[in-house]
Parts: structure tokens; sequence; C-alpha cells
């Protein structure tokens, strides 16, 4: 069970855990900057169906979803406006962890921002929008708990699950790259200030 990686590990081929690398306390004013120059929102699929959680971005690029399909943009199709500069302290948590695992290289320049309340949940899917995909996904937890689930090369895969809590960080790459993954609150346990919500910080190289 996920218990068991209490300590910074490889969790799967590729895949490693870090805990407790930063927390909301560190990074709420950030968070709340970004949230009030592009507010969360809940996007659309490309056939019409509202996504389970809300979402932001911040950097250079973002990603959106709607019915035109997924794509990046530089400006916030909501505002019109450029996303929210990607805050510092992102990018060197980002490019600090990706260095521990052999990303040396890894430069991210866009930032999508999660936002998960008790019962929402993320279903399996892949990272696969990135036009350099020898770049790694790095994904920050802040927040109440939630459950990361691994299903590997194929959805229906019975997945591994890893339980994730404030300040945890994953990251994912060459082999793992296009893993299937998910994310489930349903057993979640609150935190101290922010209580049943959960902000993930997944940082990519666009």
């Amino acid at each position: 069970m996920s218990d068991l990686f209490n300590q910074d590990c490889e969790i799967s081929p590729d895949i490693y855990l870090y805990r407790q690398k930063v927390s909301w306390a560190l990074w709420a004013d950030d968070i709340k900057r970004l949230i009030k120059v592009a507010p969360l929102r809940f996007m659309r699929t490309a056939g019409g169906k509202r996504l389970n959680i809300s979402m932001t971005n911040c950097g250079d690029v973002g990603w959106t979803s709607s019915e035109q399909g997924y794509r990046y943009l530089s400006r916030d199709p909501a505002s019109g406006k450029p996303w929210p500069k990607l805050p510092p302290s992102f990018a060197q948590l980002g490019t600090q962890i990706a260095a521990l695992t052999g990303f040396e290289h890894f430069q991210p320049n866009a930032c999508l921002v999660n936002h998960y309340q008790a019962g929402q949940k993320l279903n399996a899917h892949q990272d696969k929008n990135e036009p350099d995909l020898s770049q790694p996904v790095v994904s920050v937890s802040l927040g109440m708990s939630a459950t990361f689930l691994i299903y590997g090369d194929e959805r229906g895969n019975k997945a591994q699950k890893i339980i994730l809590n404030d300040g945890d960080v994953m990251i994912w790459g060459r082999s793992a790259r296009l893993m299937y993954h998910g994310v489930e609150t349903k057993n979640t346990q609150p935190h101290p200030e922010l209580g049943f919500h959960r902000f993930n910080v997944t940082l990519r190289q666009v």
C-alpha cells in the first residue's frame, strides 16, 4: 500500500516521490495572487463535458481544454490577457526535483494549477500535449490528502495507489512519461488551514 512509501524513493520505474518538500504555508501567497489574476474555472472536454475539477494556469503558456480540443495558449482565453508569471519558487523547486532524477536541463515554463474539493476526482489520462516528451512532469500537492492512481501503459490496468499529503512532490518521465494516471479524494484527510481543499501544482516544459 501507499503508506509504505514514507520516504523519498522511486515508487515505480521512472516515477519518483519526494515527501514534504514544500507546504501550503510557503506557497499560499503565490497561489492566491495567480488565482486573483486568472481565476479558477471548470473547463470542458472536446465533447463538451465539464471537467470534474476547477483549474487555472501560470507561466509563458497555459494548458486549456475546450470543445476545440486540448492545447497550450499564451493568453488566458477568459480574459485575453497573458497568464500570470510563473512564481520563482515554483520554478526553483521544479528544477531541483528534476535534477535529483537526472533531468538536469528541465526548465519549467508552464504550470497547471488544479483545485480539488473532497469527493472530486480526475479520471485516468495521459499528459501528452507537450511538444518535448523527453522532459518530465513535476507535480506538487498542497492541502488535504489525495490518492494518486498509477495505471501504467493501459488505462484499464489495476491502479497502484499512493497517498499524497501537503508538500509532497511526484515526478515522472522517460519510460513513465506517458503513463495513465488519475487522482481521487474520497477518503481524504483535511488540511489544518485549507480543510477539505487541495491544490495540485503541475510544472511542465513546453
